[in-house]
């Protein structure tokens, strides 16, 4: 199944419809909505997935292991090496991931002739540290969100990774899910007319917020950001002039968090969902064409009593799925795949990024979180050592027992 994935544009599979399709909808070719933009754009060839990359891993944890799954189903990805800070777990872990070989240091790892890219699995203050030393040995990196925990430090690597001629990735998985592609590209055509508001939820930030830059772009700064809140639950609007807002929450991770992304248009509004972070269902609603003539301007279906145009659709993950699978770590993580079959098309074609995920967006996305930070007083760095301190402190683990997700 995933081989014929990584071959073709993953097909739509709607489960329900209500009221007729819409025009606006209809005319545009489901599997162009359906194409990863680095395929849809020309940049790259479906066929690239075979393209022979030789994987290297800085750290062991539960994130390292969902990706090596994920590897294991892309037909050019060789499980080349690994590297812990304890090597006998590197070694271990080789064992069960079917990888070629461990590294008794990240230095023995990254020396290695027979690896191309390294993927970077450890925790944020030791992100910089890692990806540079792969970068000066000529490696490309893929390095999990966040890049770095300030903008200068992520300068910095991508600078040194300019100067090496090898490529810097920031592993945002969200971006390359097929329910993501479809949204970005009903938003291209029109579908849902202009994007007035953006809302969005997560515990924690980046993964919220990065829906900003994403569906608003990230050409133009934000006018303004004011944020509010507590551990508990916080809270940011992005505004970008007369062109809209986003309303973005931050809730405890001990709230029955929604985990929905909606986008408000002109025309229409779309839902991502199941989850919204890391969706495999969007649901389109369109304004049916007996609002326009509203007297006050009221275009709102419900503000009109009645139904707007409705198409869902699903995008099932590839086998296991599950909440999680046995035997993996996260919600719906199998949806690495997408993430791990774009990379290698874009570094086939010779690209420096993945079009999915620019250095203008990153960047966007960096200031936006830093901004929606402000009112609770913490830099991205100290919230982070606020954070393992809970974790009992960084200390007292290991790098790779520690993830991002």
């Amino acid at each position: 199944m995933a081989a014929a994935l990584a071959i073709a544009p993953v097909p739509m599979m709607p489960i329900s419809c209500e009221n007729k399709s819409s025009p606006r909808t209809a005319q545009n070719s489901m599997s162009t909505m359906t194409t990863p933009l680095d395929v849809r754009l020309g940049l790259t060839r479906p066929e690239d997935v075979r393209t022979k990359l030789r994987w290297g891993f800085i750290g062991c944890g539960p994130i390292t292991s969902d990706w090596c799954k994920c590897l294991q189903e892309v037909p050019g990805a060789v499980l080349q090496n690994v590297a812990a800070r304890d090597p006998t777990k590197a070694s271990e872990f080789a064992k069960k991931h079917g990888i070629a070989s461990s590294a008794a240091t990240y230095a023995e790892l990254v020396a290695d002739p027979n690896v191309d890219i390294v993927y970077i699995g450890t925790i944020t203050p030791l992100h910089k540290e890692q990806a540079l030393l792969a970068i000066n040995a000529g490696k490309h990196v893929l390095c999990e969100k966040p890049l770095a925990v300030s903008a200068a430090d992520a300068k910095e690597m991508y600078a040194a990774a300019d100067a090496k001629g090898v490529v810097l990735i920031e592993g945002l998985w969200s971006r390359y899910f097929p329910a993501i592609e479809h949204a970005r590209a009903a938003i291209e055509n029109g579908v849902i007319g202009d994007v007035r508001m953006v809302q969005a939820d997560f515990p924690e930030l980046c993964y919220a917020v990065q829906f900003a830059p994403l569906f608003f772009g990230s050409k133009e700064a934000p006018s303004a950001v004011v944020s509010a809140g507590t551990s508990h639950a916080a809270g940011a609007v992005i505004q970008y002039g007369d062109r809209g807002a986003a309303v973005l929450s931050f809730p405890s991770w001990k709230c029955e968090v929604p985990e929905v992304c909606e986008i408000l248009g002109t025309k229409g509004r779309i839902t991502l969902d199941e989850w919204g972070t890391h969706p495999t269902r969007i649901t389109i609603r369109l304004t049916t064409d007996s609002c326009w003539d509203e007297p006050q301007g009221h275009t709102s279906t419900a503000q009109n009593g009645v139904k707007p145009y409705m198409e869902r659709y699903t995008y099932p993950l590839p086998e296991p799925a599950g909440l999680p699978a046995a035997g993996w770590h996260y919600v719906n993580q199998h949806g690495f795949l997408y993430q791990a079959e774009a990379i290698h098309r874009c570094l086939a074609a010779g690209l420096k990024e993945c079009p999915q995920f620019t250095r203008p967006s990153i960047a966007a996305w960096q200031q936006d979180s830093r901004s929606a930070h402000s009112s609770p007083g913490l830099t991205l760095c100290e919230s982070w050592s606020f954070w393992m301190k809970s974790r009992k402190g960084l200390k007292t683990l290991a790098d790779d027992e520690l993830d991002m997700e």
